[in-house]
């Protein structure tokens, strides 16, 4: 059979069961994307409080990308003959945001991978 069972996802014990509001301190943006990921989030059952700050710094970087590119699309690529500070400042940020959604689970390749330890019946099994 194709795909994950869902009773492979590994929930955790001590997982968030309210989406929290967003940071007052973080940008428009970023309390949007909070708003977006947040409650699915928190239906996997796999953020725990020490995760916000992953979260945190997650959807501040996606509102740099955001921000970026408006500088960037009222600006242009280029500041005459180099490259827009800009255009760093949001591959910078889209390398941080990639490498976090990766970490929370906000990736198809990150979704698909085994999170559940292998239960003793399993790996007898296994073992053949």
């Amino acid at each position: 059979m194709r795909g994950r069972k869902p009773d492979q996802i590994a929930t955790d014990p001590g997982a968030l069961r309210v989406v929290p509001s967003p940071p007052s301190w973080l940008a428009k943006d970023a309390k949007a994307e909070w708003r977006r990921i947040m409650p699915e989030l928190v239906r996997r059952r796999i953020l725990t409080d020490g995760d916000m700050g992953a979260v945190e710094a997650y959807c501040t970087a996606v509102a740099r990308i955001r921000e970026a590119e408006k500088m960037i699309a009222a600006e242009g690529l280029t500041t005459g003959a180099r490259k827009h500070p800009a255009v760093a400042i949001q591959n910078d940020a889209m390398t941080t945001a990639r490498q976090l959604a990766a970490e929370l689970g906000l990736t198809p390749v990150s979704r698909s991978r085994p999170t559940m330890r292998e239960s003793a019946e399993d790996e007898l099994e296994f073992l053949g």
